[in-house]
């Protein structure tokens, strides 16, 4: 009997420690699987629709700031009726100028030109602004995320929803890179006139050099446009259109693991498939043959009630560079869009400590998020966050902590750091 009972101990602890380990597998499986980042690309011909390469094309995942390609197709929609003009003024609330980082930092109260407003999104990729545009043409952002919705139905995006017009983190808010290559196809026909600011490099904004997060414009052949984005849920996205003589495509990449990575990843399917795309002049929904004026493929602008210049001349033939204005053209190289912060903006007052000053702010989060993971304990109830600032026309951005009660804790919290290779020094402001 007892030998019996021994055997059935042993085979329990057995079955004990078999479940524990599938138990600790699955959950392991299912951590695994909520942070998974889907990987996706597609490549489009954007006179045809031909599809020329695609991965995971129809598979769900987040927009980021991909979001506010729609949010500038509903404000060009707007420009085109009549409704608003370049010219006209956005004002910005509070629950706009609230918004996380990256934005425009207009304050609460005062307004902006719809004109400068387009820049700051294709830009800075402005949070804050495109909350602001989302207010003005919808009467909330709410309601306007309503509106995209359905022109992205009335477009044929099936599997896109919106919940806000700046692409910050909503698990509701998804999309697949079909439906971005439609819509980049779309703000290409439906807005020739306006679609050439996609190419701007940088604006200046009261005196501020902004630069483009694309690294693409003007690093490889043929790109004028058109937006990146990025969050941790997403990974590094990019949508990127490309006209190259007599050839047009539009290509989408998904999560990419870096930003770098993305942008590789886009000039290979770009130098591989853009040779396939169909080639001549596309004239009202027509391919002429390779070699046919392209005169008539330029678009007459409608005019205009308001008096506003359309971006391109009727009758003539020019570049995107002799379109846009003297400040758009010189190159920019800066960081993603990086947007997957806090919903409510990091107080920095008091004791804070900052570890690095880097060109990028993707460099700046990294270090951020490896800081965290070596001081887990010092940095336990600190928040990061970055701070960009201009020095000689160059934009670094401060990887910093904040949220520390006092002097002791900054600094003790940078002895730590240091002995884990980190450079870091407390401050009071």
């Amino acid at each position: 009997m007892t030998k019996r009972l021994r055997a059935l101990n042993r085979r329990g602890a057995t079955w004990m420690r078999t479940m524990v380990v599938a138990c600790a597998a699955t959950m392991a499986i299912g951590a695994t699987n909520a942070q998974a980042v889907v990987s996706a690309a597609i490549v489009v011909d954007a006179k045809t629709g031909k599809v020329l390469y695609s991965s995971n094309a129809d598979t769900r995942t987040y927009p980021a700031s991909l979001t506010k390609m729609m949010t500038l197709y509903m404000l060009f929609e707007a420009i085109d009726s009549g409704r608003v003009s370049l010219s006209s003024r956005i004002p910005v609330s509070k629950h706009a100028a609230s918004q996380p980082p990256s934005k425009l930092g207009v304050p609460a109260g005062q307004s902006i030109m719809v004109k400068d407003a387009i820049l700051s999104l294709v830009t800075r990729s402005a949070n804050d602004m495109a909350c602001a545009i989302g207010e003005y043409l919808g009467g909330s952002e709410s309601a306007f995320a309503a509106q995209m919705t359905k022109r992205a139905r009335q477009l044929g995006m099936s599997s896109t929803t919106f919940r806000n017009a700046s692409g910050l983190p909503d698990n509701a808010q998804v999309t697949t890179a079909r439906d971005m290559a439609i819509l980049g196809r779309a703000l290409q026909d439906r807005f020739p006139n306006y679609f050439p600011y996609f190419k701007a490099t940088s604006f200046t904004y009261k005196g501020t050099k902004i630069g483009n997060h694309n690294r693409l414009l003007g690093k490889y052949p043929g790109v004028d446009g058109i937006k990146t984005g990025y969050i941790r849920a997403s990974g590094f996205n990019l949508v990127t259109s490309v006209n190259q003589r007599d050839r047009r495509v539009v290509a989408v990449v998904l999560g990419g693991k870096t930003g770098s990575a993305r942008d590789q990843r886009m000039a290979e399917l770009l130098k591989r498939y853009v040779p396939n795309a169909s080639r001549g002049a596309q004239v009202a929904g027509k391919i002429l043959p390779a070699g046919a004026p392209l005169l008539a493929s330029v678009p007459t602008p409608r005019s205009r009630p308001d008096g506003d210049e359309p971006l391109i001349e009727t009758g003539s033939v020019q570049s995107v560079a002799a379109i846009m204005p003297e400040e758009f053209r010189s190159q920019g190289d800066i960081s993603d869009d990086v947007i997957d912060v806090a919903p409510q903006p990091v107080d920095t007052s008091g004791w804070k400590i900052q570890i690095a000053a880097t060109p990028t702010e993707e460099s700046a989060l990294q270090l951020l998020d490896q800081a965290k993971a070596k001081g887990a304990r010092v940095l336990a109830s600190a928040s990061p966050y970055t701070e960009p600032v201009v020095k000689e026309s160059v934009t670094l951005y401060r990887a910093r902590f904040a949220g520390f009660a006092g002097k002791s804790e900054a600094r003790a919290a940078c002895a730590f750091l240091t002995k884990q290779k980190f450079a870091c020094y407390a401050i009071a402001e």
